[in-house]
C-alpha cells in the first residue's frame, strides 16, 4: 500500500470516527433534553400537589429561586412555601419550553401560568422563567430558577 493510500485510509477512518462521535453527542443531547423536559413537568406537578419528597429530590442542596417580586428562597425555603397549607394551587401549566444542552448543564426557558388561592384570596400569575439544571453523580437536579412577569 502506498503512502498516499495509507494517508487516505487514515483520513477516512478519522472522518468516520468524528462523524460517529458527533451523531452520538447529538443523540445524547436529545435524550438529556427529553429527560429535562420530563423533570420540569414532574417538578410543576409535584409543586401543585405539594409532594415535598419529589420536590426535594429534584432540587440541588444549594438550589436558589428568585420569584416575581425579587425575593429569593433556598431549597428549604421553597419547599416550606410549597407545603404551606394556606396556598391551594388550582392551575400550574408550562408552555413554550425550550431546553438547551451544554454538556452536564441544561438551560430551560418557557412560560408559566399559575392560578389558585392564598389565605383565601385568589391569585393568578403569568410569568417567564429560566431554570438551570446540572448533572452530577449521574443525577440531574435544578440548581437555580428565576421567574419574572413580562412587561406589557
Amino acid at each position: 500500500m502506498s503512502m498516499n493510500s495509507r494517508l487516505a485510509s487514515s483520513l477516512a477512518v478519522s472522518l468516520l470516527a468524528a462523524l460517529a462521535f458527533t451523531l452520538f453527542a447529538q443523540d445524547k443531547d436529545k435524550s438529556d433534553a427529553a429527560t429535562i423536559r420530563s423533570m420540569e413537568l414532574k417538578w410543576t406537578e409535584s409543586y401543585k400537589l405539594r409532594q415535598v419528597d419529589i420536590l426535594s429530590s429534584l432540587l440541588a442542596d444549594d438550589f436558589v429561586i428568585t420569584i416575581e417580586d425579587g425575593s429569593t428562597y433556598s431549597k428549604t425555603g421553597y419547599i416550606s412555601h410549597s407545603a404551606e397549607p394556606s396556598v391551594h394551587v388550582e392551575v400550574a401549566d408550562m408552555s413554550d419550553l425550550k431546553v438547551r444542552m451544554h454538556g452536564n448543564t441544561a438551560v430551560v426557558t418557557g412560560s408559566y401560568h399559575e392560578r389558585g388561592t392564598s389565605d383565601g384570596k385568589r391569585y393568578e400569575y403569568h410569568d417567564r422563567f429560566t431554570d438551570i439544571w446540572m448533572k452530577a453523580g449521574g443525577k440531574w437536579q435544578v440548581v437555580a430558577s428565576h421567574y419574572s412577569v413580562p412587561v406589557k
